[in-house]
């Protein structure tokens, strides 16, 4: 399989599909195959590495957080040869329920995102992943 070069397009169009597969909580190997083997990935609550970290943190999050709706509201990467440096903005919503509370509980938050995409077989590659800023709206419930 050839590598596909890097092109706006192609990593809007990654980033759309990424958070699909966040949303609907595919299946962790289908998730894997969207980013390097070597990935770096910081999140507020901690750095995971590799496969086997982002796996302990899909575990986690796709256990913990349901409806979940991610909305892309800008992607501005800049491409150099075989890799691009991607500011990503979404807007996350979800729900989390705590036993043994009578409701779920809303969370609502803007995200400014940092991550270094790579040119792979199959289409782009996320090698590093870092969230700068979580930002609540307006009557989230906290993290």
């Amino acid at each position: 399989m050839s590598v596909e070069r890097l092109t706006e397009d192609a990593i809007r169009a990654f980033t759309d599909r990424w958070y699909v597969a966040l949303d609907q909580h595919l299946p962790l190997d289908r998730v894997l195959d969207l980013i390097t083997a070597d990935l770096e990935f910081k999140v507020p609550e901690d750095t995971f590495l590799g496969h086997e970290g982002f796996g302990r943190w899909y575990a986690a999050v796709t256990n913990r957080f349901f409806d979940e709706v991610h909305t892309v509201t800008k992607v501005e990467p800049v491409i150099e040869g075989d890799r691009a440096v991607v500011r990503v903005l979404v807007n996350w919503q979800a729900k989390i329920w705590d036993p043994p509370a009578a409701r779920s509980q809303w969370l609502g938050f803007d995200a400014d995102q940092t991550w270094t995409v790579v040119a792979a077989p199959g289409g782009p590659r996320i090698k590093t992943y870092t969230v700068n800023e979580l930002a609540p709206m307006p009557g989230s419930g906290a993290l």
